[in-house]
Order: C-alpha cells, then structure tokens, then sequence
C-alpha cells in the first residue's frame, strides 16, 4: 500500500528574478515499511520536501497525497489531525519547548490530541526509556546534551506510532559510540 506520494511536486519562492525553485517536478512514491533517505548538499530542498509532505507549507504546483488522499484538499483541522496523528516529525533544530521536561515535551501530541496527562506521560517516558533516556524524563531541554534533545525530539516523533516519520537530520547530533579496540588504543598511547 501506497503511503506518501508525490506527483510533479514543486516549489518556487519569491517572484520574478528574485525567484529560486527549491523543488522541481519532484516524484515520490512510499510504501508501508520502506525507509526513505533524501540526501543532498545543504540548500538542495531537503527540507522543503518534507514540510510539503509534512504539510506544513504548501506546494506552488504539483500534489502530496497522503494514504491516497490529496493534502491539499484537506481542511485546516483535517491537516492539524494528519499532523498530529500520522505523520510524526523530527526537526532539524528540535523544536522542544523550554519549559517543559524531557517526558512532557514528548508526550505533547498525545496531549494536543485530547489524551490524559498521565497516559500520555507513561507512554513518552516509555519511548524515552527506549531512546536510552530513562533517566532525564524530568530535565528540561537546556539540561540536556544536543544528543539528548534529539533523542526528545524522536520520542516525540515515536509517540503517537504514526504512519511515517518525516526526520530532517535525524541523527545529526547522536553521539557515536566509538569501538572498544579503539578506546584501550587510544589510551595506551598516552
């Protein structure tokens, strides 16, 4: 089953000279279960292709259907539900509110869409405890490393179990683990 296409998806910002196309003729076709990498130089539309399929901006000519349907025919509220319900997102800068902790900050789009606070703060610690965050639920998000943040960001993402996950630069700020060998390698050289 098809789940996220796009057909001749375009996007040109600005007018006249000053006008640049970030997208151009842009076809798309996923299915459930496929994992899908856009990968480019900075500036290439990246991210301009997934806040088209996001929703979150609007496409100057060709469409996104999402599960079959064309977005851009869905009300407001119908895409606030898309966003909320479907399609979990992880941004490049993350996007946490700084005042709330690292479990309310991901357990956010279940409270948005009418769970209790306390439903949906079991099932956000869960998926933090998944994400190796266990035991930063209650930091805020300048407690926290980039690494950690972004694991906030993917719980939140995760939480809702939606039908895709729209990630621009997932792993940008993950630590790395480096190999045993290496580290006894490294030290035995001091």
């Amino acid at each position: 089953m098809t789940i996220i296409e796009t057909a001749a998806l375009t996007k040109v910002y600005g007018r006249g000279e000053a006008a640049v196309t970030a997208l151009d003729h842009v076809n798309l076709s996923t299915k459930a279960g496929e994992f899908v990498a856009d990968m480019g130089p900075s500036g290439c539309g990246k991210s301009t292709l997934l806040h088209l399929i996001g929703a979150l901006d609007r496409a100057s000519s060709g469409s996104v259907r999402v599960e079959g349907r064309d977005i851009s025919t869905m009300s407001d509220d119908e895409l606030t539900a898309l966003r909320r319900r479907r399609l979990g997102f992880v941004f490049q800068f993350f996007n946490l509110s700084p005042v709330l902790n690292a479990v309310d900050n991901a357990a956010r789009p279940l409270v948005l869409d009418g769970r209790s606070q306390e439903s949906a703060r079991e099932k956000a610690a869960g998926w933090l405890g998944r994400m190796g965050m266990g035991t930063r639920v209650h930091h805020l998000p300048d407690q926290l490393s980039a690494g950690q943040q972004q694991r906030v960001a993917l719980a939140r993402a995760l939480v809702t179990e939606p039908l895709a996950i729209l990630a621009d630069e997932p792993t940008g700020n993950l630590d790395t683990r480096r190999p045993r060998a290496r580290r006894r390698s490294m030290s035995s050289a001091r």
